[in-house]
């Protein structure tokens, strides 16, 4: 099946290392900035406790997500970790598009650099930074939804997506929350109104 060329509109990529911040980030911008529709995400895994299918995520299962992918139903998918798939439908971004909203994703560093080279400038990729992997570890248990082992491949996963800062179009640091989030919102509305 082949896939038809995306027309592009402007995007929001948001990207850190588990347990930054991005999500709460993310949701506050929403609310606070009417011109902005969340680009659900697909994933292989199951859904967590007050996880909704078509709210939080698609969530496909692994012989689904292997099906959509030899389909190319998506912009760009990665294997976080075995059997572990994440993803961007085709069909949701062009959607939010059509609508003329301007998509906001909520994706892990590599889905956030893959993005920003699939739509370079029409799209702002914003990097939420923890003050230390100490804290970062801190709030994945504060959670209580992963095991030790996963808490464990996340931390060790940080340091790279950390050193990847830099590839971004603007780093926030999430020490404070309000200021992190108001330092998000002046960059994304300067991004839509240019």
């Amino acid at each position: 099946m082949s896939s038809k060329p995306l027309r592009l509109g402007k995007s929001i990529i948001v990207s850190a290392p588990s347990g930054a911040g991005k999500t709460t980030i993310v949701h506050r911008l929403m609310t606070e900035i009417p011109a902005l529709a969340f680009s659900i995400s697909a994933c292989s895994r199951s859904a967590r406790p007050m996880e909704q299918e078509g709210k939080d995520y698609y969530f496909l299962g692994v012989e689904g997500f292997k099906k959509a992918i030899e389909n190319q139903e998506f912009i760009e998918w990665e294997e976080v970790y075995t059997d572990h798939y994440y993803g961007t439908l085709r069909r949701e971004v062009q959607r939010l598009w059509d609508e003329g909203r301007v998509i906001i994703f909520d994706v892990d560093v590599v889905g956030g650099l893959n993005l920003k080279a699939l739509f370079k400038e029409h799209a702002l990729s914003v990097f939420i930074k923890p003050p230390s992997v100490e804290i970062l570890e801190k709030r994945l248990r504060a959670r209580e939804t992963e095991s030790e082992e996963r808490i464990a491949l996340r931390i060790k996963k940080s340091a790279w997506e950390l050193s990847q800062a830099e590839s971004f179009d603007v780093c926030i640091l999430n020490d404070d929350l309000e200021k992190a989030v108001s330092d998000a919102k002046i960059q994304v509305k300067r991004f839509i109104s240019s």
